[in-house]
Parts: structure tokens; sequence; C-alpha cells
């Protein structure tokens, strides 16, 4: 068991065998979803006591909901508590980057950082609202450079095809 700096620790919970309470629960959740419309409804958590009860968070019933929904599939998970300003070095390893590409990235304000006397931070927000700006970036050229293919096309046919939505990708603006 992992723990990190501030006493929480990284657990790995796994689904039950029988998963039939699991099942009542995400029945309920999905039940309560705003008849369709996506909206979370009001869950309350109630206490053994009479009127002891508290409002769940959106965002906690978003988090509640993806565990359950994980869970009843079968698959384990595990919970890890982070930190909110991230070091450049934890920054990298969450975006997938060398440590010299997060500061390149940092010093051409891709994304915003804050300094602590000689060292930057990265909020982790920013540092996944940029995850996910490149996501959506790398899918959108993906997207660009594919053709359709038929199975009775001549493979040069289909290279050239290959080629020219390439090139067509390149001649655009990067987005920034």
């Amino acid at each position: 068991m992992l723990v990190n700096k501030v006493g929480l620790r990284q657990e790995t919970y796994l689904p039950e065998q029988d998963r039939g309470g699991l099942a009542e629960v995400r029945d309920f959740l999905v039940a309560h979803e705003g008849a369709g419309s996506g909206e979370v409804a009001r869950v309350l958590l109630v206490g053994s006591d009479p009127g002891e009860q508290v409002e769940i968070p959106a965002s906690i019933h978003g988090l509640l909901r993806q565990v359950i929904e994980a869970m009843s599939q079968g698959l384990a998970v595990t919970v890890v508590p982070q930190v909110q300003k991230l070091t450049t070095q934890q920054a990298a390893e969450l975006l997938g980057v060398s440590r010299p590409t997060l500061i390149r990235l940092l010093e051409t304000e891709r994304i915003p950082f804050e300094r602590v006397g000689a060292h930057r931070r990265v909020m982790l927000g920013d540092a996944l609202a940029y995850r996910e700006q490149r996501r959506a970036e790398q899918y959108r050229v993906l997207e660009a450079t594919s053709v359709d293919v038929d199975v009775e096309d001549d493979i040069e046919t289909v290279l050239a095809s290959l080629r020219e939505a390439r090139r067509q990708v390149a001649r655009r603006p990067r987005a920034r």
C-alpha cells in the first residue's frame, strides 16, 4: 500500500463476487439521473438516526457512478489521492512527456504555472486540461488524415490519398 505526502493512501478495491448490491445501486443512480436529461438528481446519504442526512455533491456523485459502473463490470478500482500543485517532474509524468518538453510548454505559455522561489509548480487542473486539449487535437488530426478505403482499391491509390491528406493537415496552422 502506497502512502502519499499528506498521509492518504493509494488503495485498490476489488469487485465483490456477488454484484447484486452494485447492480442495485447502479440502477438507482441511473433511474434518478434526470429522466435521461443527463442532469444529476439530488441524492442523499442517510444516517441511522431520523433526519440524519447529507446531500452528495455532483462531483462525488460522478465519482460514485464511475466506480460503481467499473466494479459492476468486474473491474478493480484504484483510488490515488493527488496533490493539487505538481512539480514539473510530476506534471511531465502525468502528461507522458519529458521534463524538458514540459518546461518548453510552460515557457511558451501552453500550460499555466506559478513560481515558488526558483521552482515552477503546475496546477493539476491545468495539466489535465492541457492533456484533454492535446488529445482532442490528436483526434482531429487523425480524423483529417483518414481516407475511405475500399478493399478493392489499388494500394498505390490508397497511399497517394493518405499522403495528400497528410500534406493538407501539415499546411494547417497548429492549434496553440
